[in-house]
């Protein structure tokens, strides 16, 4: 297969997969890495007698893609910066372009290092050495006057006990070489920063450290930082909701007047059966609620335990209601994937489906992961007249403080709504969820979610009165306000 053939394979290219590069010789891709379909395909693959890296660029941008990377390589490596060898390169008009590295083995990425201390206490002593490193070497790009414009731990690769820049696409500089501007070091920091929970936040300045050991050339204020921080972040959030109902690298997608589905891209394959006939696997599966407006059930799909909810449309009137706008499942696809984005736990969601006819709404399907976790009534059943494991208190506090931070409430925070996960209380029913635009508007919606919340528990217990105590009351939500 050569260049241009590749370009009309789309997403699944397929492997193993020979790919003959003009003066190059051969590549036999093993296996793809990422594919942008028609544009860009990187994979691990043989080449030469070594195991190499492979960005293979083809398509109308295909120039543009390989100069960028190309020149970013290059940067790197003229400014003693660790990354992976260029071992070959070249373009073919017609065809594409090439560009083939040293594959670094046994490489993890610091997203990879982080994700495995990410649930600790902020500032962990794990979570500020994985952050700390990062900073260091983003400190020496900025020294030698380059940045990564997309930057982001899965780009920096811990391998032979080093750490390696790649994505040679998104290396920029001002003057190779000489330091860069204060206003462009704040503005990749506040990137940085940006992708990371907001919990950090409070501790930037004690992690600058880290960065101004390495180079100290600029001041930096925390103010300015701070500001680019929040603005980057908004956007990021926004685009992230654009793509999660639409077809992407991260989601399948399609919707017409008589349907629409959203399937995350990677678990496609694996729900072929639940998307096809969703009512078919709830009349298999268990049934865990048979209300009228709602239908749950967990089911087995392929040996996972998934939960499927139906949102029914119960009479002509209640279709009457529902037809004109969004259902619930969608606006659940929505906000779970927002709450998921800021770091709120919850199931993961899998697909949402809504059945349409003339693009008039009528029932739909949610399916997400099914959690296997205690809910916090049962959970904190023996703790009612004692007080609960501070590990899980701890917890609470931060989904609090979080739901604070980013002006989000639950609209129905009963005490089966929140589920303790892998070290974290996950939100599940998210029919409800919003993020509020304003600070009365959270501020009341607010004071009504800690009521429901602390109504799991009679009032003169100790623990309602542990945790009226604990729970942080926003000034301004009383619900009488």
């Amino acid at each position: 297969m050569n260049l241009s053939q590749l370009a009309g394979t789309g997403r699944q290219p397929g492997s193993p997969l020979q790919v003959a590069l003009p003066g190059n010789g051969v590549l036999n891709i093993v296996r793809w890495l990422r594919i942008l379909p028609g544009h860009r395909y990187v994979g691990c693959a043989e080449w030469n007698g070594r195991t190499v890296l492979a960005k293979l660029m083809v398509g109308s941008k295909a120039r543009r893609h390989y100069q960028l990377e190309r020149r970013g390589a290059l940067l790197l490596a003229e400014q003693q910066l660790l990354t992976p060898a260029l071992l070959a390169e070249g373009w073919q008009d017609g065809e594409g372009g090439w560009l083939i590295f040293d594959w670094l083995d046994h490489a993890k990425s610091l997203w990879d290092a982080w994700r495995a201390v990410e649930t600790d206490v902020m500032l962990s002593d794990g979570q500020r050495g994985v952050l700390g490193e990062a900073l260091e070497l983003i400190a020496r790009m900025h020294a030698r006057g380059i940045w990564q414009a997309d930057l982001h731990l899965d780009n920096l690769l811990r391998a032979g006990g080093q750490l390696f820049v790649v994505d040679g696409g998104g290396v920029k500089a001002e003057a190779p070489g000489t330091p860069l501007s204060r206003e462009r070091v704040l503005k990749n920091l506040g990137m940085f920063f940006a992708q990371l929970p907001a919990e950090i936040d409070p501790f930037i300045e004690e992690l600058l450290v880290h960065y101004l050991f390495a180079n100290s050339e600029h001041a930096l204020p925390l103010e300015a930082l701070l500001k680019d921080i929040y603005k980057t972040r908004a956007w990021r959030l926004n685009d992230y909701l654009k793509k999660v109902a639409r077809d992407c690298s991260l989601f399948s997608a399609r919707s017409g007047a008589f349907g629409a589905q959203v399937v995350r891209r990677d678990e496609e394959a694996a729900l072929q059966a639940v998307l096809a006939d969703p009512n078919t696997s709830i009349a298999r599966g268990e049934l865990l609620k048979d209300g009228g407006s709602a239908t749950v059930a967990s089911i087995d799909s392929n040996g996972r335990s998934l939960l499927i909810k139906r949102y029914n449309i119960k009479d002509p009137l209640h279709w009457l209601k529902r037809f004109w706008r969004p259902s619930r499942a969608w606006h659940s696809w929505i906000e779970g994937n927002r709450l998921d984005f800021l770091g709120i736990a919850t199931p993961r969601l899998l697909a949402v489906i809504e059945s349409r006819w003339l693009w008039l709404r009528g029932p739909a399907w949610l399916i997400t992961d099914l959690l296997s976790g205690e809910d916090i009534i049962a959970r904190f059943r023996p703790y009612v007249d004692s007080c609960p494991p501070e590990r899980e208190l701890s917890a609470l506090d931060r989904l609090f403080a979080a739901l604070i931070r980013e002006r989000v409430s639950h609209g129905d925070l009963k005490g089966h709504n929140l589920f303790w996960e892998q070290g974290r209380w996950a939100l599940i029913d998210l029919d409800a969820v919003q993020q509020h635009g304003s600070d009365a508007s959270f501020a009341r919606a607010y004071a009504k979610d800690r009521a429901r919340f602390l109504r799991n528990w009679p009032a003169d217990s100790a623990l309602h009165r542990l945790l009226d105590q604990r729970l942080p009351a926003v000034p301004g939500t009383s619900i009488e306000d």
